[in-house]
């Protein structure tokens, strides 16, 4: 069958019971055990039955209970010829009821039906359960004409008002659940980001203070092969140790700048800067607050670049530019040239492409090259 109005299923959250509040629930219990209660009350003080039509009676009337049971969980599957199949066992069950003599049993168990096929089954198989349930229910009825027309119309429009309450019910309850899994989602994605977001600071500490440590002890190897006094290698592997310490000191400052807790981008730039001979910083524009990854993105590409000056151009001067702007920051590290150093050749060579690929996740960019007196790279990330 095509998905119309006609022949669509209410869905599952308006046919199940987790769209309903708890009170909602509480009251259905009640009043559905209170109905029981009183159909069997009815069959144990019949004045017209005796013995075994008492216990056949109770029987009938169990029966009922476990086939509208089965209802509820046939049409919760939207399983449409089971449904259908047990709501005429409950109409059977109604007319043995009548014809036995128990016309309140036959009246709720018609009712039942009417209402509740209209609120649980697709409309076009609703409507004629429904039409045989109150037809079935007018012909035994005695009161006059009119009343009995205006008590099934109440009948079968109670039944749609309740089938528009609970696919309401279930519109907001799968609205609900589609929320909460957007936001169980932005939660997993916000938590992998951050896990990326990490990797990637500690990845760049430990290539900067990794490469910075090959440097000097690539030094003392060539020292110790070109027979080199000791107190020479000497200094190569005191320098090596303490970049091996300040690699771990970065660690901690990355943690911490992870956590929030980081020193002023101008000072950190200072500090850095202040370690290399001949070198000097200027910053200019406003200064300001920066956001964790773009301040981050600047102190990597400051401290690679640095480190690159020192394997490649030893000795040369070092002109440090910070720029705030108005939507942007800009880096700028030049230095002035020199004879290649002895130690050109070591590293893998990622260190400027990693700065590049982070300054693109932010947004920025990042250039890298030789200008008229040396090598400049400039850092560009908007803020």
């Amino acid at each position: 069958m095509t998905d119309n109005a006609w022949t669509r299923w209410p869905s599952r959250e308006a046919l199940g019971r987790e769209a309903s509040t708890r009170p909602r629930r509480l009251l259905g219990w009640v009043t559905r055990s209170l109905v029981l209660a009183m159909l069997l009350w009815g069959a144990f003080n019949s004045s017209h039955v005796r013995g075994w039509g008492v216990l056949g009676a109770v029987a009938g009337i169990l029966l009922s209970a476990v086939v509208a049971w089965a209802v509820f969980r046939t049409t919760l599957k939207h399983r449409l010829w089971p449904s259908l199949a047990l709501y005429g066992v409950l109409l059977a069950i109604a007319v043995a009821a009548q014809a036995a003599d128990f016309g309140v049993v036959a009246l709720v168990l018609w009712c039942g039906c009417a209402i509740t096929a209209l609120e649980r089954l697709p409309i076009a198989a609703a409507l004629p359960v429904t039409a045989i349930a109150l037809a079935l229910y007018a012909a035994v009825n005695d009161d006059v004409w009119l009343t009995t027309l205006a008590t099934t119309a109440g009948l079968a429009l109670a039944g749609y008002v309740l089938r528009l309450d609970a696919e309401a019910r279930g519109n907001a309850q799968r609205l609900l659940n589609q929320e909460r899994a957007a936001r169980a989602a932005e939660a997993e994605s916000a938590a992998l980001a951050e896990r990326a977001r990490i990797a990637r600071e500690i990845h760049d500490v430990l290539a900067h203070s990794l490469s910075a440590q090959l440097v000097h002890l690539e030094a003392a190897r060539l020292l110790i092969e070109g027979g080199a006094d000791r107190d020479q290698i000497l200094e190569r592997v005191v320098a090596a140790r303490g970049m091996a310490r300040d690699g771990l000191a970065e660690t901690r400052q990355a943690l911490s700048a992870l956590r929030g807790d980081m020193t002023p981008l101008e000072e950190f730039l200072t500090q850095l800067v202040g370690t290399a001979d001949g070198a000097e910083t200027t910053i200019s524009g406003e200064r300001r607050p920066l956001p964790a990854e773009a301040s981050q993105a600047v102190r990597r590409v400051a401290q690679e670049a640095l480190t690159n000056v020192r394997k490649h151009a030893p000795g040369a001067k070092i002109r440090v530019w910070l720029e705030y702007g108005e939507d942007r920051v800009t880096l700028v590290v030049r230095d002035s040239g020199g004879s290649p150093g002895e130690l050109t050749a070591t590293g893998g060579g990622y260190g400027l492409l990693g700065m590049r690929e982070r300054a693109e996740l932010l947004g920025g960019s990042l250039d890298a090259g030789p200008d008229d007196e040396g090598f400049m790279v400039t850092l560009k990330v908007p803020v």
